[in-house]
């Protein structure tokens, strides 16, 4: 399509405030009561715990986790079919999917002691299965949100990094609360479904509180997206493409590492207790990073921000399979690093996603957030699965015994290393070749929003009779 001269604004919205921001962290603060238990203690809690071997927990990763990313694309069709309400289209799936969730998260921890272990292992599947489904039900929503509640880069980018540093208090959290239970617990049993319990009165809270403060604002078509319509969206939107590409490589590296950073405490580092100082180390670096992505995005724009973050990312990585496990100092360091690194990455990944939502309506003249968002979060899926099974076979490739008791081999603590290193580096690093060749850029970007303002106002006058073709 041929670009014009832009002279219309985008749709006006309020300013977004304090409160907003707040809101929306509450939001990811919440999911990831559910999402980073999983992904930083489910593959421990299934191999010293419930007694599963990492292999079999690496083949459920994929197929569970699999099953997940096509649970984001019936989420995302839900999303784009309903009406809107007098809450909005998005938060009334907040306001009613979030308690089941929390409840399917204590569920999840808590495999009934009195099963044999071919039962084990189904009930696994299918409670994590049922908690990944309602987790799309929520997330979707909440991550498609963002693009109705502004169209204003830096404001994207500021909810991007709230959101960002929500999710990371809830991941300190976790590392306080859980990573002791690791070495400390007499019955790590007991107390992570009690922790779960607790997790279900504190999400449902933050989630309310998200519920209550955020507001859809940007314009859309009044009438219901089809399925066709919402496949064209996606299949012309390269943009979206390329970042979903991305993101899967990206998600796969990320997930390996946190999925093995109590095993890397524990087994290479010699202390359970370290995972608190590597979390905190991570969490801080990504804290710093974070009020910085809307400067770094107003200077070299989202794309080499990306890339110069996740730079950072693969120098740290490289160096944990390298690092000396006799001198813990240099995890924390390189953890630190990580943050810095992946953290920037992970919060201009959302911002990107959003715009991409303004492309597809450009080229296809219809608004996707719900399909849109859920593609993406279809590839982020996949590379969770992707993440946590390659970390869990590179622990059985090692020779990695399940049991909390069990002493491990030189070549199962190499695992480790490389799991939480090398692994996600060679996965990160080719995110970053795919991203070289994004095509949306900042100044392409106001121009395609200008543009569809423009037809908006157009479709408007034509429909009230004063369009001067009309006169």
């Amino acid at each position: 399509m041929a670009t014009t001269t832009a002279t219309t604004a985008p749709t006006r919205t309020r300013p977004l405030g304090l409160a907003q921001y707040l809101g929306y962290a509450c939001g990811d603060a919440a999911n990831n009561l559910a999402f980073s238990m999983t992904s930083l203690f489910l593959l421990l809690y299934y191999t010293d715990v419930v007694g599963i071997a990492a292999a079999a927990v690496g083949t459920m990763f994929l197929v569970v986790r699999f099953f997940d990313a096509f649970a984001d694309l019936f989420s995302g069709r839900m999303v784009d079919r309903a009406p809107v309400t007098r809450w909005g289209k998005f938060r009334p799936f907040i306001l009613f999917g979030s308690l089941p969730l929390l409840l399917v998260n204590v569920a999840t921890f808590t495999v009934p002691g009195g099963l044999g272990s071919g039962a084990k292992l189904v009930y696994a599947y299918i409670t994590y299965a049922l908690l990944g489904l309602l987790y799309s039900l929520v997330n979707i929503p909440y991550g498609s949100m963002a693009a109705a509640m502004t169209q204003v880069p830096t404001e994207r980018a500021q909810l991007a990094t709230y959101r960002v540093i929500g999710s990371n208090l809830t991941i300190l959290m976790l590392a306080f609360v859980v990573a002791p239970q690791i070495k400390g617990s007499g019955d790590l049993q007991h107390s992570l479904t009690i922790t779960t319990a607790a997790f279900v009165v504190a999400g449902f809270a933050l989630y309310l509180l998200t519920f209550l403060t955020t507001r859809e604002q940007v314009e859309r078509q009044a009438e219901t997206v089809s399925l066709r319509q919402s496949l064209g969206t996606l299949g012309h939107n390269r943009p979206l493409l390329l970042l979903c590409l991305s993101s899967l490589m990206f998600l796969t590296g990320m997930i390996s590492l946190s999925t093995v950073g109590a095993f890397y405490a524990r087994d290479v580092l010699g202390n359970a207790n370290l995972f608190i100082a590597l979390t905190l180390a991570q969490t801080v670096g990504t804290f710093l990073i974070a009020p910085f992505v809307p400067k770094l995005v107003r200077t070299i724009g989202k794309k080499n921000g990306f890339i110069a973050c996740g730079v950072v990312g693969v120098v740290a990585l490289v160096g944990l399979t390298l690092a000396p496990g006799s001198v813990p100092a240099i995890a924390v360091i390189l953890y630190f690093l990580a943050g810095i690194g992946l953290g920037g990455v992970n919060t201009i990944m959302w911002a990107l996603e959003a715009d991409t939502v303004e492309y597809g309506e450009w080229r296809a003249g219809v608004r996707t957030e719900g399909t849109t968002y859920a593609m993406f979060s279809f590839t982020r899926k996949m590379g969770q699965a992707l993440g946590g099974a390659a970390a869990a076979y590179t622990l059985g490739f090692g020779g990695y015994v399940s049991g909390r008791n069990a002493v491990e081999s030189a070549d199962a603590i190499h695992a480790v290393k490389l799991a939480a290193g090398f692994v996600p580096a060679a996965f990160v690093i080719i995110s970053l070749l795919i991203m070289a060749i994004y095509p949306l850029t900042e100044a392409r970007f106001r121009e395609i929003v200008m543009e569809t303002a423009e037809r908006r106002i157009a479709r408007l006058e034509t429909a009230s009779g004063a369009h001067p073709a009309q006169a």
